[in-house]
This record gives C-alpha cells, structure tokens and sequence, in this order.
C-alpha cells in the first residue's frame, strides 16, 4: 500500500521541491489513515492532512541546520 518515503534534506535530496514534500505527506497520510483513497465522506479530512503535513514536512526542512554539508 504504501511505499517507503525517501529521505528529504541534504545529502541525500539537495532541493526538495513542493511535489517531492506533498508525496511524502501522501504516502504518509495514506499509511496512518490505512486509505490509499479515501471515501468522498473522508476525502475533505484527508485532503487537509495531507496540506498540514506537507507543511510541517516544509516548515522542518527549512529548519534544519545540515552540519557537515557544503553546498
């Protein structure tokens, strides 16, 4: 159902972009909720996870401070 999210910071992805971000927050969305597309009665809740989670996985990312990286 679900396949492994990749890993977003630097090494190993140097730019993550808005669509590698809202991937990983499907499929992370999509093992916790056990729905790989959810009824149209869930499909709101859903979908809203899915923005709240792709924008925590923004707001860590452009957190984080990569020590030993140069770019």
């Amino acid at each position: 159902m679900c396949r492994s999210i990749k890993t977003l910071r630097p090494p190993y992805t140097e730019a993550p972009t808005e669509a590698d971000m809202r991937a990983a927050a499907l499929q992370y969305v999509r093992k916790i909720s056990g729905f790989r597309s959810p009824a149209a009665h869930n499909s709101v809740a859903f979908e809203r996870a899915v923005e709240d989670v792709t924008a925590a996985t923004a707001a860590l990312l452009q957190s984080l401070e990569v020590r030993g990286h140069h770019s």
